[in-house]
């Protein structure tokens, strides 16, 4: 017996009645946070963590909540070009990259570059670092072990206070 919504194993499914199932969900409710789902409309993320799973988890998370993700990148050179290209409307930043530059100088650079600002998600957030990033405005801080619900609940409130300046 197949779970409600679940159109998996139900045999040959019209194109029509997948779209319509999709268009229900981005319209449900998020059963973990009770709120609506956010939607594309409001702009495109750009996930920066150099740990593979936790990025494809906070993708997976932001997906499902309806957000738009313009690209996962491990290191600030592929952040900064993936910013280049896709024009994201702000960013998940964790502190610890690959590469010899950290979170904090990508957060810098992408606010000087793109004027994208962050919210930091990390295991690394004490005064220093904290100093170091004020001058990029980060849009908030997540100390890791973070929940996919308080991402969203971050990044739903980022998203109000960019909409409010515009």
């Amino acid at each position: 017996m197949r779970a409600k919504g679940d159109i998996s194993s139900a045999g040959p499914v019209s194109g029509d009645l997948r779209s319509f199932e999709r268009a229900q969900l981005v319209l449900s409710r998020d059963d973990e946070t009770g709120h609506a789902r956010l939607g594309q409309r409001r702009g495109a993320i750009l996930v920066v963590e150099d740990d593979f799973l936790i990025a494809m988890e906070v993708e997976s998370a932001l997906a499902g909540a309806g957000l738009e993700v313009s690209g996962t990148a491990s290191s600030v050179d592929e952040a900064l070009d993936l910013a280049e290209l896709r024009r994201p409307t702000l960013a998940i930043m964790d502190v610890r990259l690959a590469g010899g530059r950290d979170g904090v100088e990508c957060a810098l650079e992408l606010l000087r570059l793109h004027g994208v600002r962050s919210i930091f998600a990390t295991a690394h957030s004490d005064q220093d670092i904290s100093r170091r990033a004020a001058p990029a405005r980060p849009l908030g801080w997540l100390q890791k072990p973070y929940t996919m619900t308080s991402l969203i609940e971050a990044i739903d409130k980022a998203l109000d206070e960019l909409s409010r300046r515009d």
